[in-house]
């Protein structure tokens, strides 16, 4: 009897050891990463959807918490991009290696903390007329929160474009869950205690503290790996520890990311701005349309995750000489895959998905659903397109895709007023965008290994 069930065990035991080297290969390839951090970007997301679900149950004032979020989303487009640049200079070496890496780290970190509190002085003292701009003249002190998160945002983006670039992909994806979590945990805490919106805003910047502790330990880790076991206790020493540039200097050459980013963020959101205009006279329609809007941009952020693997990457292969548009095909593919199942969702199942998300009352534009869902897929397939190119340290391509950004609110504005003739509009722009946007990736410009490391900054 023993020897039977050991037999089956051995057999088990025999085909796990087999599969092992198979399973390793798969756990450390491109394509699991560049999973990983999507799948983390997805999680991220429904945990946000369960903050916008208990927050607007929680709070008597949703709407102020939502402009809020609005206004810090405007400011954080300078945080992404630094991200951006700081993966990128980062994975080359051009921010230090070491102790180096850690000085540089170390001072820009310094030097964001005086300016976080410059900042959050300016942003009290102009309280009254940020909550008049932003919409929310009642609760002034939430108001004054935006401009010091802005400044944690950015320290937080560089410490995640940091991990990056030393190739430390999981502590990224755990800081994206852990910040929604955070987010939800201690803006609900602060909320039911009494502190209402600006106790729920005030789990934004706590959870970008939190946040940015566990990316520095992370890096500490990395770094101590190297030969920089005291990564950011500042006890580094020149040369190897002499800081590789300013941050300021840093901020300076992340105008093409920023540049890029803005140009998504017109593609991303100028539709539901367009509608509210078209649809004058029919609030619940462009209420509607806005709830679908954001129902369908889900792949959106999928991309977002897909492109932390995709950026570095690409940089490093382009270093090494190596071809890039693998890494840029297997992050569409991704994309791809995912759009499956939600654009088979949204082909069927678009107005209970919209009744049990946004409650009987939103469903005037559900029928635009699947037509949206195409259009924010194409978008998403563009966004990586654009952070390719900007990690290929290209610029031209802001010019074809700032003209259709520019285009795109002439456009709506002369749209048909009914929800899918709008949506079908909305997809024609984000279908040309691509068209220009891989056009322009996928040229053959791969420099030598030693043009690319000699290039300047």
């Amino acid at each position: 009897m023993g020897t039977h069930v050991r037999e089956p065990a051995g057999r088990i035991a025999g085909l796990r050891a087999r599969c092992e080297p198979s399973l390793a290969a798969l756990r450390g390839s491109d394509t699991a990463k560049a999973a990983g951090l999507a799948g983390a970007m997805i999680a991220n997301n429904f945990i946000a959807l369960g903050s916008t679900i208990v927050f607007a149950r929680l709070l008597s004032d949703y709407g102020s918490l939502a402009a809020l979020v609005s206004y810090f989303l405007i400011l954080s487009v300078a945080g992404q991009a630094i991200q951006v640049a700081t993966a990128r200079e980062g994975v080359l070496g051009k921010l230090g290696v070491g102790p180096g890496l850690a000085a540089t780290l170390t001072r820009w970190m310094w030097a964001l903390l005086w300016f976080t509190l410059a900042m959050t002085i300016v942003s009290v003292l102009l309280r009254v007329p940020i909550a008049e701009a932003v919409g929310v003249k009642h609760d002034q002190w939430a108001a004054a929160i935006g401009l010091p998160a802005g400044c944690l945002w950015i320290g937080l983006s560089i410490l995640r474009g940091a991990l990056q670039g030393v190739g430390d992909y999981k502590s990224v994806g755990i800081s994206l869950i852990g910040e929604q979590s955070a987010r939800l945990l201690f803006g609900a805490m602060l909320a039911a205690f009494g502190l209402g919106v600006t106790g729920a805003y005030l789990g934004t910047p706590i959870s970008f503290i939190a946040m940015g502790v566990f990316c520095a330990v992370a890096l500490r880790r990395e770094l101590a790996k190297v030969g920089a076991p005291e990564a950011f206790a500042g006890a580094v020493t020149a040369p190897q520890g002499a800081a590789a540039l300013s941050l300021w200097t840093h901020v300076r050459r992340a105008w093409a990311p920023i540049a890029g980013l803005i140009v998504i963020a017109v593609l991303q959101n100028i539709d539901i701005i367009a509608a509210r205009h078209r649809f004058t006279g029919t609030k619940d329609l462009a209420s509607s349309y806005a709830a679908t809007a954001v129902a369908a941009k889900v792949l959106v952020w999928v991309a977002i995750g897909a492109s932390f693997y995709l950026v570095p990457e690409v940089s490093r292969r382009r270093a090494q000489g190596e071809d890039t548009r693998s890494v840029l095909a297997r992050a569409v593919g991704i994309i791809l895959v995912c759009a499956v199942p939600v654009l088979l969702i949204f082909a069927f199942g678009a107005r209970p998905l919209m009744r049990i998300g946004f409650g009987p009352h939103r469903l005037e534009a559900a029928d635009s659903l699947l037509v949206l869902g195409l259009a924010f897929t194409v978008l998403a397939c563009t966004y990586l397109a654009i952070q390719y190119m900007l990690a290929l340290k290209r610029t031209w391509f802001l010019i074809a895709l700032g003209a259709v950004a520019v285009a795109e609110p002439v456009l709506l504005l002369q749209a048909s007023r009914k929800p899918t003739g709008f949506a079908a509009v909305v997809l024609a722009v984000q279908a040309v965008g691509a068209l220009l946007a891989f056009a322009l990736a996928l040229r053959h410009d791969h420099p030598h290994p030693a043009t690319a490391v000699a290039e300047p900054a």
